[in-house]
């Protein structure tokens, strides 16, 4: 979490890699020291995949779908960006416009899977 300081968000990642160890999955071994770094890119990927789901979810109840992806795309970059803000706050953090731009495509990879999802559902319902 972005509001952890700096040493309890390693050993979280740390308690991720050790998980994915005891199952097999040697991240040290693939990746060495950057494992950390992965594992916490990757969580904050699959967390703005999330926050990108319910926006968009939320906003196709008020928008056409050209606009529900704009604004979903719109939010979430500002979410990330308060984010990074934030995290100047926390002792031992930094906010990184990097990870603005990580968050942002976790949201976006999200929106571009919902509309494929959207188009093959679709294609589905037209041939019955």
């Amino acid at each position: 979490m972005s509001n952890q300081p700096a040493q309890i968000s390693d050993s979280q990642s740390e308690g991720v890699i050790n998980i994915l160890s005891a199952i097999g999955i040697n991240m040290n071994g693939i990746f060495g020291q950057l494992t950390n770094f992965i594992v916490r890119k990757c969580a904050h990927f699959l967390e703005y995949m999330v926050l990108s789901l319910l926006a968009f979810n939320v906003f196709k109840l008020y928008f056409n779908i050209r606009r529900v992806i704009f604004v979903t795309v719109a939010f979430v970059f500002l979410y990330a960006c308060s984010d990074e803000i934030h995290q100047l706050f926390v002792l031992g953090r930094e906010g990184a416009f990097r990870d603005v731009i990580i968050d942002t495509v976790g949201g976006i990879t999200l929106i571009l899977i919902n509309l494929f999802r959207m188009h093959i559902v679709g294609k589905f319902n037209e041939d019955k």
